[in-house]
């Protein structure tokens, strides 16, 4: 045996299934949330050097100032997790964010 079988049931006749540390609502909201911001289309860069690329969710992605597109579009995907993850959680779960949010601040 081992050690990646450990709690997986090996040799036994009747293994048991995994302990997932997960639950599968949870997993299905972060699944969603990648699938439903995932960029769409090509990098179009204009004459002013704004970079933008489309986001599946139809928001615009683009640079700024002091950031760039790269940074927007890992900004709007750990976003769009945690808004996912956040509704999927149980009720009564301690947070670091008030929620749910009011529609200020999530329109």
């Amino acid at each position: 045996m081992t050690t990646t079988d450990v709690g997986r049931g090996a040799g036994t006749a009747d293994p048991e299934p995994p302990t997932e540390a997960v639950s599968a609502v949870m997993r299905r909201a972060k699944v969603q949330a990648a699938t439903e911001h995932t960029t769409v289309g090509l990098v179009r860069t204009a004459s002013d050097g704004t970079v933008t690329i489309a986001c599946a969710c139809g928001m615009t992605l683009t640079n700024g100032p002091t950031w760039s597109l790269d940074e927007h579009i890992r900004l709007h995907r750990a976003e769009a997790r945690f808004i996912a993850l956040a509704a999927a959680a149980p009720a009564g779960i301690p947070r670091l964010v008030r929620w749910p949010l009011s529609t200020e601040e999530h329109p």
